[in-house]
């Protein structure tokens, strides 16, 4: 098993009085990560509300009931938790009333289960995120060597824990992956009917990745209006299968100011999608896996080690234009993207007039670990 970050930054939370909640897209690890507690932990109760049994424990919850039911356990794992109506007032009724007990709750959906927690779990929480295995842990279970030498593998194929594991299949692995269980919550909860329109949507994000989006020109592309688009895209975020970066504008008249990228939390999942498994060499997308896979990595570094920052891209109407910026701690850190390492690139003469206290970095193949692995 590769050691995910997340499980030590949860074992330090444990019996701090709060519950622990953590998101996450499906076969992404999270049961598997709990299962490390569960290895370790006695009085557990395993709660796992895909099944309709376990989720009729809370058709009616009472404290009495719910004292009775896990009065006696340590702690208390719902997995799943979203399938449960209004979990977040349940969530909370366990934490006042039973404060003896470690509440962790987990959730492939953010859409369900955080906008029903939020509220009723302020300040009795603590949130994590849990993405495909990052850059770090995959060095920590081998070697900086090993894992720089599988950059191309990664740039195809992703880090789903299952495909790292099953060396050999992973076309047939992601190919179910995109075809069911990243989709399941949003088909299930919204009731769209139109599960091709999705696929059709992502297939024509993940051919604009790296560019900005139209949501004019997705609708025309899927068949859909702009207000559909736009929803079915904030569901696929919520469900942690894409997410937007948005154009940083403060200062120059003709910088973007409400435009969106829009990237996948894994180069798999995307190039599952377009069904294109050709090797780097024979591609002509290579920017685009480069750029997606930096992102997604770096979001992951960010969240793991606890790195808060506002993240855009910059782009002028006239052209110019710069990847990444993180805003943190008053700052401005722009980073470019390129893949071909001896391409020469200089900070856009706007954006360091506009904002010259700020520092500017090239990402190639041959720094990339320091940007993703501090």
């Amino acid at each position: 098993m590769i050691e995910r970050v997340a499980l030590k930054n949860i074992k330090e939370k444990l019996f701090k009085g709060k519950a622990i909640v953590l998101l996450g897209p499906r076969q992404v690890g999270k049961t598997t990560l709990l299962q490390e507690i569960w290895k370790h932990q006695k009085n557990i109760l395993w709660i796992n509300a895909d099944n309709i049994e376990d989720r009729e424990i809370f058709n009616q919850p009472s404290a009495t009931r719910l004292k009775a039911l896990m009065g006696n356990y340590k702690i208390v794992i719902i997995d799943e938790a979203q399938r449960i109506n209004d979990i977040g007032v349940k969530l909370k009724l366990i934490t006042d009333e039973l404060k003896h007990i470690q509440l962790i709750a987990t959730g492939s959906s953010s859409f369900e289960l955080a906008n029903q927690i939020n509220e009723p779990l302020t300040g009795r929480k603590f949130e994590y995120q849990l993405y495909p295995i990052s850059f770090t842990e995959l060095v920590n279970n081998s070697n900086l060597l090993e894992e720089l030498k599988m950059l191309n593998h990664r740039l195809i194929y992703g880090s789903y824990p299952d495909v790292i594991n099953n060396a050999g299949n992973e076309k047939e692995i992601l190919q179910q992956l995109v075809s069911s269980y990243l989709y399941k919550d949003i088909l299930e909860w919204n009731r769209i009917k139109k599960s091709d329109k999705i696929i059709k949507l992502l297939q024509a994000i993940a051919f604009q990745v790296g560019n900005q989006v139209s949501y004019n020109e997705l609708a025309q592309t899927v068949g859909l209006n702009n207000e559909t688009i736009e929803s079915y895209i904030n569901l696929l975020e919520q469900t942690f299968v894409i997410f937007r970066l948005n154009s940083f504008s403060r200062n120059l008249r003709n910088e973007l100011k409400k435009s969106h990228k829009i990237y996948f939390y894994d180069n798999g999942v995307r190039n599952a999608l377009i069904a294109n498994y050709n090797p780097v060499s024979l591609r002509n997308d290579v920017g685009a896996l480069w750029e997606n896979y930096l992102i997604s990595e770096r979001i992951k570094y960010c969240e793991y080690n606890k790195i808060y920052s506002n993240k855009y891209f910059w782009r002028t109407h006239s052209g110019q234009e710069i990847d990444y910026i993180e805003e943190r701690e008053g700052k401005l850190f722009a980073y470019e993207f390129k893949w071909n390492k001896k391409k020469k690139v200089k900070v856009p003469a706007a954006f360091e007039k506009a904002y010259n206290n700020s520092s500017f970095e090239v990402i190639n193949p041959d720094n990339y670990e320091i940007f993703i692995n501090e």
